[in-house]
């Protein structure tokens, strides 16, 4: 038995996949997609959808938020889960990026639960805090630029309700965020993120070392 989580290679990685994963055929479809662009590191592994899918199972989801949409992938496993009066509100600022996960949604007829907002994250959040949705949703998944995981953080927190559920992506950033060394603007501002998740007595704490670091946060009452 290890007292510690196990390293991944390449043999292990592809047992996990073979033996723990149910990707749906669509979803593989998009991932593969996404793979032959530039900025394809921004998706998420399939382990790490399985994973959300897992959660907003379990948790009951009706109402979510994804900050950083991407091409659609974590939002189209998230729509998947949702029930069919489900509603994600996706926040992305890449009309070209979205066109992708558009067609994707779409496809696998759960365009209907997703209001895509092509716009700045954060005006999306205050938007939704202004017209009196605070305490409303269950979910939130941020993915997006790092230097703003603080105000996304707190926009989330604030329309969640007790005993919601953010889940915050690369938040082990390669292992940058145990090098002090390392100092560009996204690993400190992760190293500051994490630092204070910590200490943070409004929510119950979870740091998985799945795929690039998941937190998971749980709003106290």
């Amino acid at each position: 038995m290890s007292r510690k989580t196990l390293s991944l290679d390449e043999r292990l990685n592809n047992y996990l996949f073979a033996a723990g994963v149910r990707e749906p055929e669509l979803a593989r479809t998009l991932r593969e997609e996404t793979a032959t662009h530039p900025e394809s590191n921004m998706q998420i592994a399939p382990e790490q959808g399985q994973f959300l899918d897992f959660l907003i199972r379990s948790l009951g989801v009706r109402r979510a938020i994804e900050v950083g949409t991407y091409t659609g992938y974590s939002a189209l496993i998230t729509a998947l889960a949702l029930p069919a009066d489900g509603e994600l509100i996706a926040c992305d600022i890449n009309a070209e990026w979205t066109a992708i996960a558009q067609r994707y949604w779409s496809q696998a007829g759960v365009a209907n639960r997703i209001q895509l907002h092509l716009r700045p994250a954060q005006e999306t959040l205050q938007a939704l805090i202004d017209s009196g949705q605070s305490g409303s949703f269950d979910f939130a998944f941020i993915d997006a630029d790092k230097t703003a995981y603080p105000a996304y953080f707190e926009g989330c927190l604030e329309l969640l309700r007790p005993g919601g559920v953010i889940a915050i992506d690369n938040t082990l950033w390669s292992g940058q965020v145990a090098d002090p060394a390392v100092t560009d603007p996204d690993t400190v501002a992760l190293r500051a993120f994490n630092t204070a998740r910590r200490s943070d007595e409004r929510i119950d704490l979870c740091l998985l070392p799945l795929a690039d670091g998941l937190t998971l946060a749980r709003k106290r009452a």
